[in-house]
């Protein structure tokens, strides 16, 4: 791959011949990935593909008007091509007032390693081994359980990326990351009963992920729900396992993006310094935690990244904002939120790694204080199912009831209801093990006890 120093040189001379086409002010990016995806099924390599993408992308700023542009030729020719594109469509475009290039703040913090957050292996373990890995998945989810009878898929996947950006307002940096991560869909049947669980591990590289333990959790996650019939309706407490607090934390970390608290599609508009949420619970974004899977010393505009404390003690703290919405709410400064899906994109505003606080509890004790009620394991259509201006939502769940404190019968076609503030200020405890979740963002999170919600069943 083309080392990251040599991209920060040909971000450089994109942004000066967006400058020399005209920009009042021009920022470049360039992007150098390579990423791979292995499936096995019944122990056989059902398919494998090796990709990747090597590109720039040009933003040009003239009198509050911002074009884009972006292309693969990384040749001198293609390089001013594309800068002169973008100049061309920030002379097109329709003037905004809050449009203007991101700039150093003052006292700006220094970016970090650029390399902290790659694991060179990615790369170099070879495809076979990679191959290895995947059927250890496979067989080690067939064998964990005489009921398992059958794995519907097993997915290896990682990436390695390079990145670098300069901006004619002074902003530049460049590094590389990577990662990789596994799952395994289990089938569990048993007395005309059929379940499907999932195990997932995840890493900066290969060697950060256990085939047996993956394969054995979406065993244990398909046998744990044989026989499951549909709960009675009522309100009790619901446990929420780590991969469900996730999921709600990520849709909750979304609303919290300035751009949907701008756009009126939140529903914690207006509401800086008020009680969200229960005193128990601490969210946070934190884009240079050494375990994320978002983590990098830069944003997608050049400026250094930190953490940003979203609810602390039951209070709303803080928006997450790139320079653009910072810019629109006035006096608020970017939080170096702005992130990039590609070189073919813009940045926009968006979390990085969100973090749940873990508190002291085992399970065991969160199942013990909830009494009777419902251990949930898994939610469907969580992101078509909450209302982004409200926060109501009504989505389907599985899991476990909770009888005397512990695990009793399988529970599934359920729904759970409530409303996100109402849900978040009902969170009674947080589990002590938090564990990364890669699925809808890179998110951390622990187990939550929440005192009372809404069950639909029978």
């Amino acid at each position: 791959m083309t080392p990251a120093s040599d991209l920060e040189a040909l971000a450089e001379r994109a942004t000066e011949s967006a400058v020399a086409a005209g920009a009042g002010d021009a920022e470049a990016a360039v992007q150098h990935s390579t990423g791979r995806e292995i499936r096995v099924f019944d122990g056989q390599v059902e398919s494998l593909t090796e990709a990747g993408e090597r590109g720039l992308g040009v933003r040009a700023w003239i009198d509050g008007r911002a074009g884009f542009a972006y292309g693969t030729d990384l040749s001198a020719d293609g390089l001013a091509g594309v800068a002169a594109d973008a100049v061309q469509a920030a002379r097109v475009v329709d003037p905004d007032e809050h449009a203007g290039a991101p700039a150093p703040p003052d006292n700006a913090a220094q970016a970090g390693d650029p390399g902290a957050y790659h694991d060179a292996q990615v790369g170099a373990m070879p495809i076979p081994e990679k191959i290895g890995l995947a059927k250890a998945i496979e067989r080690h989810a067939r064998e964990a359980d005489r009921r398992v009878a059958g794995v519907e898929t097993t997915v290896y996947v990682d990436e390695e990326v390079r990145w670098a950006l300069c901006s004619s307002t002074g902003l530049r940096g460049r590094y590389e990351a990577s990662f990789a991560y596994a799952y395994a869909q289990a089938i569990a049947a048993d007395n005309g009963s059929k379940q499907t669980g999932l195990g997932f591990g995840l890493g900066r590289s290969p060697a950060a992920l256990d085939p047996e333990a993956i394969g054995r959790e979406g065993a244990e996650r398909a046998v744990q729900l044989l026989g499951a019939s549909k709960p009675a309706s009522r309100s009790c407490p619901v446990v929420l396992d780590p991969t469900v607090a996730a999921s709600f934390a990520g849709f909750v970390g979304g609303v919290l993006c300035a751009d949907e608290v701008q756009r009126g599609r939140s529903p914690f508009a207006d509401r800086l310094g008020e009680e969200v949420a229960s005193g128990v619970l601490m969210l946070t974004d934190d884009g240079t935690d050494p375990e994320g899977m978002a983590s990098a010393p830069i944003d997608g505009e050049g400026l250094p990244r930190g953490r940003t404390t979203l609810i602390e003690r039951g209070r709303l703290g803080a928006y997450l904002h790139d320079s653009y919405t910072a810019r629109r709410d006035g006096g608020a400064r970017s939080t170096a939120n702005a992130a990039r899906s590609g070189y073919r994109s813009a940045p926009s505003v968006s979390t990085s790694n969100l973090i749940l606080a873990p508190g002291t509890a085992s399970l065991e004790e969160l199942l013990a204080e909830a009494g009777d009620g419902v251990y949930v394991t898994d939610v469907a259509g969580l992101h078509s199912g909450v209302n982004p201006v409200s926060g109501q939502f009504s989505v389907g769940a599985s899991g476990v009831l909770i009888e005397g404190g512990e695990l009793g019968t399988a529970a599934t076609e359920f729904t759970i209801a409530s409303d996100l503030v109402s849900m978040l200020s009902a969170v009674s405890a947080a589990g002590a093990e938090a564990r990364w979740v890669p699925f809808g963002g890179s998110v951390k999170a622990p187990p939550l006890l929440i005192a009372e919600m809404a069950i639909g069943g029978s």
